[in-house]
């Protein structure tokens, strides 16, 4: 929307007492936000508004507010920020179903009509080497598929799941909890720059807004809001992705959940999910056969899958490679214990694991463990 368009919907927004859902409403009353400021008293009152708010519109903003919100469009201009409204052709439909939407919003990169086909992936800050690899090699998986990979640019799962679409040559939305002049956290600039180049970053809120901890609950609804689904790997039980998987619930979205170690702190949130119901998760195909009706023609002639086959060609193993892949899991196994599952000789053991990591089937991790890649045994 261009800034002469946008000024109404500000003006509208720095009006005392018009939050975001009674802006919403009297859009949807008026049709427009410079209908409403053209309402009349009887007009506002037969809407539900109180006379203090009828007042205040027909007042309209003051004039300190009027300066601030100019300087606002002067900013967006200088840094070359796209805002969004409800009304907007380029705003994303899945989005406009939820119960409520943000009326603005803010972009920097591209949002195409392909991103309704997308999936997000959240989870915990401190997030196990193991969990890590899993997020990324799980966004990767679902990026070369087509799907958009939906997060909020967090350290830990989240950046593993923007790294992961990114190595994946997908797309990735990065929604904030901040004023998109801000970067949160700010180690993750060249990543957001990264983002923005295959993808967008997002924010409902305006420039100059700081990464309050109350802001991240209400960002966590445009997150599931954007997706078909919602997958939490690694989780704490009062984890804020919690928060995103009940959001996409209400949402009517899909929740998937990926399982862990019941006495893991970080795997009790998952663990919790799907003993509610979510979806189990062990490989981007679990993804796509829950999603795979909710997809139109074109993505499923795309992706080749047809009426759910599977998209991942077979392993390439000999048989005692086989026997060592085989003895891991998503979940880190030492050395002994990879020669202990599978019989082999330990130096044998030990070739292969190099093997098998050279062809991208496992990853070693600190402390001289190994973990299986997300690509399954067809």
């Amino acid at each position: 929307m261009n800034h002469r368009a946008l000024r109404p919907w500000l003006l509208l927004r720095a009006i005392p007492g018009v939050g975001d859902g009674t802006l919403l409403k009297l859009v949807h009353a008026f049709g427009t936000p410079d209908a409403v400021f053209m309402a009349t008293q009887a007009a506002l009152e037969e809407i539900g508004c109180r006379p203090p708010l009828v007042e205040a519109i027909r007042r309209g903003p003051t004039p300190d507010a009027i300066r601030e919100l100019d300087q606002e469009l002067d900013q967006l201009q200088r840094r070359k920020v796209m805002v969004l409204t409800y009304l907007d052709t380029q705003y994303p439909a899945p989005l406009k179903t939820i119960p409520d939407p943000p009326p603005l919003l803010y972009v920097q990169g591209s949002l195409l009509d392909t991103d309704r086909h997308a999936v997000a992936i959240v989870g915990t800050r401190k997030v196990s080497a193991a969990g890590r690899i899993f997020a990324e090699e799980l966004a990767r998986e679902l990026a070369r598929m087509g799907f958009t990979i939906v997060s909020g640019l967090a350290r830990g799962v989240d950046a593993a799941a923007h790294r992961g679409a990114l190595a994946g040559k997908g797309r990735t939305l990065a929604v904030m909890g901040c004023g998109l002049d801000r970067t949160y956290p700010v180690d993750h600039r060249q990543l957001r720059e990264t983002i923005e180049q295959h993808g967008a970053v997002l924010s409902e809120l305006p420039l100059g807004a700081a990464p309050h901890s109350y802001h991240f609950p209400r960002r966590n609804r445009i997150i599931s809001g954007l997706s078909l689904g919602v997958v939490v790997t690694e989780a704490a039980i009062e984890s804020g992705s919690l928060i995103t998987a009940r959001l996409a619930g209400e949402q009517g979205r899909e929740v998937f959940a990926v399982p862990g170690f019941m006495k893991a702190e970080s795997s009790r949130g998952p663990n919790s999910l799907i003993k509610d119901g979510a979806r189990l998760v062990e490989s981007a195909q679990d993804i796509l056969d829950e999603l795979l009706p909710q997809l139109d023609a074109t993505f499923r002639e795309r992706l080749g899958a047809g009426a759910g086959a599977e998209v991942k060609p077979a392993l390439q193993l000999g048989t005692e490679e086989m026997l060592v892949y085989d003895a891991l899991s998503v979940l880190p196994q030492s050395v002994d214990e990879v020669i202990r599952r599978s019989g082999l000789p330990a130096a044998q053991v030990a070739a292969i694991l190099l093997s098998l990591e050279l062809k991208n089937h496992i990853r070693q991790l600190p402390g001289n463990e190994y973990v299986r890649l997300t690509a399954g045994r067809h």
